[in-house]
């Protein structure tokens, strides 16, 4: 469900840049903006009480200037791409139903692209000749069916399902900013997307250059934007996997092409099946699962925890609470709920806390329901 408020739907100019600037502050992440817009009302006040939460969590710090957030929207104009904020009505609907959803999109071309009957497909960037050619078959035959291809614009697998999806639509998912195509040899590929229709979207600020933390969080934009996920080609430890786990998280269906047990590259798709991810050997097994799916009749993601600040207690918790909650929290995951029966706060107090010790970095939440302490 969308953070925004029912009367700032149509969010102006100077509203805009405010969303953008708090997403961009550092140690701001989507679960904690949506906390602080939650607790404070809007993205202005939560940029105006970031000083006084910074320093009672002992952690200094600058929110993203006006100028940067400025500069930010004009290098999006610049690349003829648009800033989307979630309930925007081109915000695409089925992030709204994983945990963790980007407030903030760049997102370049798809203006006609069909978003909601859209596949994934995932798999080695090392690919042989026989997944190359697998994904081009599962890709036209998507394509053909009604179905947007998404994929994360990776060397292998990625490349092959984008190229055979440019004239039917595809969408690539970026680790960095829209101005920084990775890999660089795929900048032309990047720009027949666009050019056919397609569209490439990222959570990241243009100018950012990916790292390697940066791929989980687009594995689960391509997991997050699709209806189900195929594997074609993948290792045991791969990225590929880690985006069939998080559309598993994310309650969707993910799917594998089942290979030689003598190649590497099929060991992942492999232990999949396994594991009960649907075989698959050609595109009508992904459509016959996926046609009929309808996911906005159906809860996708527990919602993630938002506590009614109707009446909130102005009460400055002691360091008794916080020890108290520290002594809750471990590097084990622990649902909200049951740190709050423990420690017998209210829940806005709760909620103080934990954007305290957030920022601070102490913290790292896991679906919007669950907090561990950051491992070190």
């Amino acid at each position: 469900m969308s953070w925004r408020r029912e009367g700032d739907r149509n969010p102006s100019p100077a509203q805009r840049l405010a969303i953008l600037r708090l997403i961009r502050t550092d140690n701001i992440g989507p679960i904690t903006f949506r906390q602080l817009v939650s607790r404070f009302g809007s993205a202005q006040a939560a940029l105006e009480a970031l000083p006084q939460i910074a320093k009672r969590a002992g952690r200094p710090m600058v929110a993203c200037t006006l100028a940067r957030a400025e500069d930010e929207f004009a290098a999006i104009e610049r690349l003829g791409a648009r800033l989307v904020i979630e309930g925007d009505s081109d915000y695409p609907n089925l992030l709204g139903h994983i945990g963790g959803a980007p407030p903030v999109l760049t997102v370049h071309g798809g203006e006609h692209l069909n978003w909601q009957r859209t596949a994934g497909i995932v798999g080695a960037r090392n690919a042989s000749s026989a997944g190359i050619k697998m994904t081009r078959l599962l890709t036209e035959g998507l394509g053909q069916a009604g179905f947007t291809v998404v994929s994360g614009l990776a060397r292998g697998i990625d490349a092959a399902a984008h190229s055979a999806a440019l004239e039917t639509g595809t969408v690539g998912v970026l680790a960095g900013g829209l101005d920084r195509i990775y890999p660089r040899e795929h900048l032309q590929l990047a720009e027949k997307i666009v050019d056919g229709g397609g569209a490439l979207i990222s959570e990241m600020p243009m100018g950012w250059e990916p790292r390697a933390q940066d791929f989980p969080r687009r594995n689960r934009l391509v997991s997050g934007l699709s209806l189900g996920v195929v594997v074609v080609e993948a290792a045991k430890r791969s990225g590929s996997l880690i985006t069939a786990r998080l559309a598993l998280e994310q309650n969707r269906d993910v799917f594998a092409v089942p290979g030689s047990p003598l190649d590497p590259r099929a060991e992942g798709g492999n232990l999949l099946i396994q594991q009960g991810a649907r075989l698959v050997t050609c595109a009508q097994d992904i459509v016959e699962v996926l046609q009929d799916f309808d996911p906005f009749r159906t809860a996708l993601f527990e919602p993630e925890w938002h506590p009614d600040f109707t009446a909130v207690d102005d009460v400055e918790p002691g360091e008794d609470v916080r020890a108290r909650l520290r002594q809750a929290l471990s590097v084990v995951p622990t649902p909200v709920d049951d740190i709050l029966a423990q420690i017998e706060v209210s829940p806005a107090a709760l909620q103080m806390l934990l954007l305290e010790l957030d920022i601070a970095g102490d913290i790292e939440w896991s679906s919007g329901q669950l907090v561990a302490l950051r491992f070190r």
